[in-house]
């Protein structure tokens, strides 16, 4: 890791299939893969501060039904 004018440069090792599937996410967003991990961890720290707090992640439609509740975060 090493930061220049306060941006961190990370370097990760991962699978193709997880490499793939970063790249296609940002292609279908129309952003960066950087952008993808960025909102994924926010999203990550969302879910885990939710768990602490005893609460529970959920998908919902536009009108509020209940579609799934997300486990293993």
């Amino acid at each position: 890791m090493s930061v220049t004018n306060g941006t961190v440069k990370l370097s990760l090792e991962m699978s193709e299939d997880a490499a793939a599937k970063l790249t296609e996410i940002a292609a279908r967003t129309n952003t960066s893969v950087g952008e993808v991990l960025k909102r994924g961890a926010g999203l990550y720290d969302i879910a885990a501060e939710a768990k602490e707090d005893g609460l529970k992640l959920a998908l919902l439609k536009a009108d509020q039904t209940f579609v799934t509740e997300i486990e293993g975060l």
